[in-house]
């Protein structure tokens, strides 16, 4: 008698465990506080220490070549981002700028340049394919302004692993947010 009520305490349990992962399984969160930005990552994945650049890097594990980072950049005067132009228009400016600035051997294209609102702040949300000398990438992108700084969070993929890890990577993007 005390066994089946134990199993049943326990089934009970783990489905009211299970009902209250959220959508977001497999991702972990990151919060920077002092910078104020907060976004998921893939579980799997580790900081990565880089001077002179990205505020922070995560690397996965297995798939070196995957990675998201967040860029923190100032922005003169008190301008939004709608100020900083349409995401289209962003968007290009990005890729000439960070993804595939002159002289870096990389093309970038921006494929598709869209935007959202989340907690009354505008994000643009940018899809780019990027040519290398040896290899072809697929990057995302989310990009706010807050406090007076552009905040560029950025996560990366090999084209042949894209179709693999879109979900995933689109669930990152979204999840981004500064305050």
């Amino acid at each position: 008698m005390i066994k089946r009520i134990v199993t049943i305490l326990l089934v009970v349990f783990s489905v009211t465990l299970t009902s209250c992962v959220s959508n977001a399984v497999g991702l972990k969160s990151h919060v920077d506080t002092g910078d104020g930005y907060q976004f998921l990552y893939p579980n799997g994945w580790l900081p990565i220490a880089v001077s002179n650049g990205p505020d922070v890097v995560f690397r996965d594990l297995i798939q070196q070549t995957e990675n998201v980072s967040v860029v923190i950049s100032p922005v003169t005067g008190n301008k939004t981002l709608a100020d900083l132009g349409t995401p289209s228009e962003v968007g290009y400016k990005l890729s000439k700028s960070a993804i595939a600035p002159p002289d870096s051997g990389r093309e970038a294209e921006l494929v598709n340049a869209g935007s959202r609102e989340s907690r009354s702040k505008n994000y643009y949300i940018l899809e780019y394919a990027v040519k290398l000398p040896n290899q072809q990438r697929h990057n995302l992108a989310s990009v706010a302004v807050s406090r007076g700084k552009l905040f560029t969070l950025n996560i990366s993929t090999t084209e042949e692993r894209w179709p693999k890890v879109k979900e995933a990577f689109e669930k990152v993007v979204k999840s981004f947010s500064v305050y």
